[in-house]
């Protein structure tokens, strides 16, 4: 079939599985696909997650243009996306979980649209050709609706507090704020313009463009993300803060920002977060990022997010260690991607080595002696039940994931030593900067530099649901 034969051969599927006309540019929610080999996958393919992100495209860039009222909680919002096709599209999927879509342009052509779940579906008006650079536009409101996920981390994506919101979206909540592909795979920069009632802060990732600029009592802040991020790391966190600016002793814009509750935690926040990035750049590799810091907001998370520049904190003032945790992050996990949420201990229990790290760089202990305390855990405890080299979709962030991770990591380290193993995390964190990776590309990388068959000590400790001997 030729393009205009395809456009109507989707129409004519489309309007006979609703059996009416769509009206103003919108299709009624429908779980349909038109009867086409052009149409992109409503996932992008990670078995654990199926309907994480989208086939049949690759973003480059999202445009967020936010307004947001704590008194009502109504975000109004319209993101514009620039993407490259990956196969010839008559159409695909954005995620994005509940809001009210008013308009949908492709290429600033009106495109129909349809709502089925957390599937955004888009029908061009014009199909578009394999490798076909294109602009998506999407106009939308409401009221966002965080998830709850007591499996994972409990209250996660756009949470509404009493002065603003917090927004951390691990591991899939990006879609309840604005609509994206949503999963690790997708990277992409960002620009954030964010309009909220005057004297109210909007921190974004990135660093900040210009000075804010206020009109009818109303303040846009405009920051600006231009290395590549996975969406979960993209926060559009907002309320009242104390702010201290500067940089790091290495040079480093830093920026910290904590709730008033929280006000004598910002020195420490701001100092520490600096002597952290600066160390992690020598250890690890240059500062993958334009800028560091951290933000403490009074909303009881339970838990810290790593997101990209700015770890968020949720409702605590952190110690050394969580920063240290978090801002490791920014090179595993933030810079280095995971391409399938299996993988995940190459974030967490990189991180919680690092944490380990920390402690031997600041002469309170030892990551041997850290190491010792965690195997000398009985052999009946869960962790040694869960082999964290495949990350469970229902229990993501299970204590061997972090824990038994770090493990991992140091029977490495005594196995090929430590010049050999301060060498791989540098050279894995150059040559996959701003990628994504998986277990299988560690290992072959640790086994390169080693010249040592590595296999059974990474089977013994990422995949057997048994303690490891040593």
């Amino acid at each position: 079939m030729g393009f205009d034969q395809r456009r109507a051969a989707s129409l004519v599927a489309l309007l006979s599985i609703l059996a009416c006309a769509p009206s103003n540019g919108a299709m009624a929610p429908t779980a349909a696909r038109p009867v086409s080999g052009d149409t992109g996958a409503p996932g992008i393919g990670d078995p654990d997650f199926p309907l994480d992100g989208n086939g049949g495209y690759d973003v480059s860039h999202y445009g967020l243009e936010l307004g947001y009222t704590p008194s009502s909680k109504r975000l109004d919002g319209v993101a514009t996306i620039k993407a490259t096709t990956t196969q010839a599209l008559s159409r695909f999927d954005l995620d994005l979980s509940g809001l009210d879509v008013s308009e949908v342009t492709v290429n600033e052509e009106k495109a129909i649209f349809s709502r089925n779940g957390t599937e955004l579906g888009v029908l061009p008006a014009t199909p578009l050709g394999n490798k076909a650079d294109f602009t998506i536009k999407v106009s939308y409101s409401g009221v966002p609706k965080p998830i709850k996920d007591s499996t994972n981390l409990g209250t996660f994506g756009f949470v509404p507090t009493p002065d603003g919101a917090f927004v951390a979206c691990e591991p899939d909540g990006a879609k309840t704020w604005y609509p994206v592909n949503d999963h690790p795979a997708d990277k992409a920069a960002y620009d954030f313009a964010i309009t909220v009632p005057d004297g109210v802060t909007a921190l974004a990732n990135g660093e900040q463009v210009g000075e804010p600029t206020t009109a009818d009592g109303k303040t846009t802040f405009r920051w600006r993300e231009r290395h590549p991020m996975v969406s979960y790391l993209a926060t559009a966190t907002i309320g009242k803060f104390e702010l201290r600016k500067g940089r790091t002793p290495g040079g480093i814009p830093n920026l910290a920002a904590v709730d008033p509750k929280h006000r004598a935690s910002l020195d420490d926040l701001y100092n520490i977060s600096g002597e952290v990035t600066d160390y992690w750049s020598k250890v690890f590799g240059p500062y993958p990022f334009s800028s560091t810091g951290g933000i403490v907001d009074d909303f009881s998370a339970g838990y810290a997010l790593e997101n990209q520049t700015k770890p968020l904190y949720g409702g605590f003032e952190p110690d050394q260690s969580i920063i240290a945790h978090e801002l490791a992050h920014q090179w595993f996990g933030d810079s280095v991607s995971i391409k399938r949420w299996r993988d995940l201990w190459l974030n967490e229990g990189f991180a919680t080595y690092a944490e380990w790290l920390w402690a031997e760089h600041k002469g309170t202990n030892t990551a041997d002696r850290l190491f010792q305390t965690f195997y000398n855990r009985a052999a009946s405890e869960p962790m040694w039940k869960y082999p964290p080299g495949r990350a469970q979709p229902k229990d993501l962030f299970n204590d061997s994931v972090y824990t038994r991770g770090g493990l991992t990591l140091h029977a490495l380290r005594k196995a090929i030593g430590d010049e050999t193993f301060f060498t791989l995390l540098k050279t894995w964190t150059a040559d996959h900067k701003y990628g994504n990776v998986t277990t299988d590309e560690f290992i072959a990388l640790a086994e390169k530099l080693s010249g040592k068959d590595l296999k059974p000590l990474f089977d013994a400790w990422l995949f057997q649901p048994t303690k490891p001997a040593t």
